[in-house]
């Protein structure tokens, strides 16, 4: 991920109180060490943006046009597993030639395995793997490219450390509250084909009904603080429902294909989607959203007009911003209708006959 160009992968984190323009101290207290002695054991420390060996953290380096820009680096020693399994099978077969032996038992290739690793693992080069994040202290509000739940533990955990403040993460259940001031786990079980297959799914739920919405309101959606915009839902599409599994659709034309048809009318709801997000035909913010815990990957900004590093920055990170108040706030729509018991029941017979109305064809037409 990076925040200065390119598409960007993220997690969104509400930041409960103000932190210190001198914060960034704070990290370079906790500053990625020495690497040249680590074996296996992975090792974390904060490095400046610039580079994965960055320790210089100071104000000059650590904030950005009024953001905190920093990075988690990870390192750990590995030996990839192909060397492994050729160096282990080298030692199995001396052994079996000087013993005479035609075979090992598990315990003896345990050995020969551990004996390669300690002789193997200094002379491997030490591999760096970070999670870079951006803070917005006007918003309150951190992005970080901690996208699997190892990577969010590891982020919050040397965060937390660091500053001794605990970042809440943006997902369905806590936009809702601090949006709305909603419990989205007292919402009533729904669902838009048999009840059946009722649950409480708030995230797909919601991409669900942004995909009705892209279809049935033209018009687009009049958002208080990021204007008017348009929605999109494309494919690939993956749909799961808790006792049937999971129905990944990519080919052909995914939105009307029958297999899609047949997973809304299973009872199955959309997972993970391509999402756009418009205010004008120049306005375009593309990504797929995993719909579960709000994960945003792949996110497309509008073309930036500044020159200058600096400018381009400051940019992208207003546009991220843009992103953000247009996204939750579509949630903080649709929450509002999902925690209302009457809207939710008129909404959820309007998309009952969206999905029974829907074309179907096979993927080979």
């Amino acid at each position: 991920m990076s925040f200065e160009n390119g598409p960007l992968s993220f997690r969104m984190f509400y930041v409960p109180r103000q932190l210190a323009d001198s914060i960034h101290e704070q990290f370079a207290e906790y500053a990625l060490g020495s690497i040249d002695n680590i074996l296996d054991a992975e090792i974390h420390g904060w490095v400046g943006p610039r580079h994965l060996l960055d320790r210089e953290i100071s104000a000059t380096t650590a904030w950005h046009s009024g953001y905190l820009h920093l990075t988690l680096c990870q390192v750990q020693r590995k030996i990839p597993a192909s060397l492994l399994r050729a160096e282990c099978r080298i030692e199995e077969m001396i052994r079996m030639q000087a013993e005479h032996r035609d075979y090992l038992n598990r315990e003896t290739k345990r050995e020969i395995k551990q004996q390669v690793i300690e002789r193997l693992l200094p002379e491997m080069p030490p591999q760096l793997k970070g999670i870079d994040f951006c803070y917005d202290p006007k918003n309150k509000m951190l992005y970080a490219s901690a996208l699997s739940e190892k990577q969010l533990d590891a982020f919050l955990i040397n965060f937390g450390s660091a500053t001794g403040e605990k970042l809440i993460p943006v997902e369905p259940a806590s936009a809702a509250w601090h949006e709305n001031k909603l419990r989205a786990e007292e919402w009533t079980r729904l669902s838009f084909a048999a009840e059946q297959w009722a649950d409480t799914a708030p995230g797909r739920e919601f991409l669900m009904w942004l995909w009705f919405m892209s279809e049935t309101q033209t018009g687009g959606a009049e958002l208080p603080t990021a204007g008017k915009f348009s929605v999109m839902v494309e494919g690939p599409l993956l749909f799961d429902q808790e006792e049937q599994g999971e129905t990944a659709i990519r080919k052909g034309e995914p939105l009307v294909s029958a297999e899609t048809r047949a997973a809304l009318l299973s009872g199955k709801k959309l997972k993970r989607a391509k999402l756009t997000l418009a205010r004008s035909a120049e306005e375009l913010w593309t990504c797929t959203l995993d719909a579960d815990q709000f994960v945003i990957r792949g996110l497309k900004l509008p073309k930036t007009e500044a020159i200058d590093a600096a400018g381009r920055f400051q940019e992208r990170m207003e546009m991220i911003d843009t992103f953000r108040q247009a996204f939750l706030g579509l949630y903080s729509t649709f929450a509002t209708i999902r925690a209302d018991t009457g809207k939710c029941k008129a909404l959820n017979k309007e998309m009952r006959q969206w999905m029974n109305s829907r074309p179907a064809r096979k993927l080979d037409e």
